[in-house]
């Protein structure tokens, strides 16, 4: 006997295409009603993404909800008549919705995903939690300003509903497994982290930071000509509380943790890559020894697919006390999209120091079409 009720706001790609079809590159406006949609198998018995040992798993947030013998997968709501159609063909399921509030009120959900464009995830993750909701998964980018962010924050953690904001890397199990080496010193004490960039939409490295960022510096900020987005295009630094650093370097690994003993690296084609430190010969007699580090195999699960089903998977351990919230929480996207801003000030006033907490909060991010 399922224990949640559970539904999907926003039937895209995240909510319930990828599982469907192929991947689409068609453009739409933001508002658009009736958008493109592919050609779809309803009845498909695989999904889009396959892991490294060869079996066919959830991309999409209705199929991981579906597949999940805890819940039941009971509602959903979208404003293209096509999509709710499929929805409900696909999972012979009547309760469909044009509006989410009226889904939400009249379904009392325990388990919502809400993967509606950007501009909506903020009001409706907390119409969510008043109308009961005990978990709550979105799409990424989590919202669009420090203000929306800090409401929806806030309004889960008082109501104690686990948040996760994006089904990126992050929410794979191998991360868990990294910050547990980190946190059992397996590379010594952790001296810095380098990454790509700051990552609103996609941040590895907000997971292992366990205090709260102090200030940033940034540089050479690059406005987007190729897009909506105005996310941050140049280098920089965060320091935080505790005196970690964190260096926004491009060309960067997705994520580089260099402890005083070995250094864990992340990528997306190569997954997680381990170096610990030993001690060499410096001279034939062995009369001196020389410390350096070799690469050694990466002792836990490794990255292969990641979607819907982690992100969910977190939610759903923070019910039960697995988890004391997900690995990418709001909390946690919230960090990131404040350091984001952060860095495009400081490189708007030639470098300059910029302290955090920013006061303003109506500070806010654009991304591309598709967002």
């Amino acid at each position: 006997m399922a224990r949640y009720r559970g539904g999907v706001i926003g039937l895209g790609w995240m909510g319930m295409l990828y599982d469907l079809a192929a991947r689409i590159p068609d453009r739409y406006d933001i508002d658009d009603i009736d958008r493109p949609t592919p050609e779809l198998d309803l009845h498909r018995t695989f999904h889009y993404y396959q892991n490294p040992g060869g079996a066919w798993v959830p991309t999409s947030y209705a199929e991981a909800i579906a597949d999940r013998p805890e819940i039941d997968l009971v509602a959903g709501a979208d404003r293209d008549p096509k999509r709710l159609k499929a929805f409900s063909a696909r999972y012979g399921i009547d309760a469909v919705y044009t509006d989410a509030l009226d889904m939400l009120h009249r379904e009392r959900l325990d388990i919502v995903a809400i993967a509606t464009n950007t501009k909506g995830r903020a009001d409706l993750t907390c119409a969510a939690v008043e109308h009961g909701a005990r978990g709550i998964v979105t799409d990424k980018p989590m919202c669009h300003s420090l203000a929306e962010a800090d409401r929806m924050v806030r309004i889960c953690a008082d109501a104690g509903v686990p948040l996760s904001c994006g089904a990126i890397t992050t929410t794979h199990p191998s991360f868990a497994h990294a910050k547990s080496l980190v946190q059992g010193g397996a590379i010594g004490a952790v001296q810095s982290m380098e990454t790509s960039g700051a990552g609103a939409q996609h941040q590895n490295w907000s997971y292992f930071l366990d205090s709260r960022p102090a200030w940033v510096v940034g540089t050479g900020h690059q406005p987007n000509t190729d897009g909506g987005s105005t996310e941050f295009r140049g280098q920089g630094m965060l320091v935080a509380e505790d005196g970690l650093i964190v260096h926004f370097r491009q060309g960067a690994p997705q994520l580089r943790i260099t402890g005083t003993s070995g250094e864990l690296v992340h990528d997306w084609l190569s997954g997680w890559r381990k170096w610990t430190e030993i001690e060499v010969p410096m001279m034939p007699e062995g009369r001196k020894m020389l410390k350096t580090r070799v690469e050694v195999p990466w002792d836990g699960p490794q990255t292969g697919i990641y979607g819907a089903i982690f992100s969910l998977a977190d939610v759903m351990d923070c019910l039960t006390g697995k988890l004391d919230e997900p690995k990418n929480s709001g909390r946690r996207v919230a960090v990131a999209l404040e350091t984001d801003i952060a860095l495009q000030e400081s490189s708007a006033r030639d470098g300059a120091r910029v302290d955090l907490p920013l006061a303003d909060r109506s500070l806010r991010l654009e991304y591309d079409w598709f967002r």
